[in-house]
């Protein structure tokens, strides 16, 4: 079942919206009756590797920055 509110209603009440959201309400937030947005939970984004999607996880923090080795290999020493 979806529950659509309006924008003011939504203003108003959007920490029970949110709770209601999370858990497992469809909401629907409307101007003028014509839906703008779907209030969902957040889902936590994974980086894939092509043929090997699934195969192996990585950590975001990996691609900060550069490996000083790699980088001398690449670009000489600093």
């Amino acid at each position: 079942m979806v529950t659509t509110v309006n924008m003011h209603e939504a203003k108003s009440s959007l920490s029970a919206l949110v709770k209601r959201a999370l858990d497992g309400e469809e909401i629907t937030i409307a101007r003028a009756g014509e839906p703008l947005v779907d209030l969902v939970p957040h889902r936590a984004r994974r980086v894939d590797f092509g043929l090997a999607r699934g195969a192996f996880a990585c950590d975001p923090e990996v691609f900060d920055g550069a490996d000083e080795e790699i980088a001398d290999m690449f670009y000489g020493p600093a």
